[in-house]
């Protein structure tokens, strides 16, 4: 299965779902790409706009793969 970049759904999601679907991509723990994630809002507001600019363009999992 090729690897894709989305949203997840469920219980990952905690706001649009973005941070958890670029953990799985990367294979890493959705806490720690969450707190980087507030670490870039904090720090430069990067994290901000980058988060909505990617609520607004990555298709959720469910529109990937309607199979699972």
């Amino acid at each position: 299965m090729q690897k894709r970049l989305y949203k997840t759904e469920g219980e990952a999601k905690k706001l649009c779902g973005v941070c958890g679907g670029v953990a799985e991509y990367f294979e890493l723990d959705p806490t720690l790409v969450r707190v980087g994630w507030v670490f870039l809002t904090l720090c430069a507001s990067l994290g901000f706009w980058g988060y909505i600019i990617c609520a607004l363009v990555m298709p959720k999992k469910s529109d990937i793969f309607p199979d699972l």
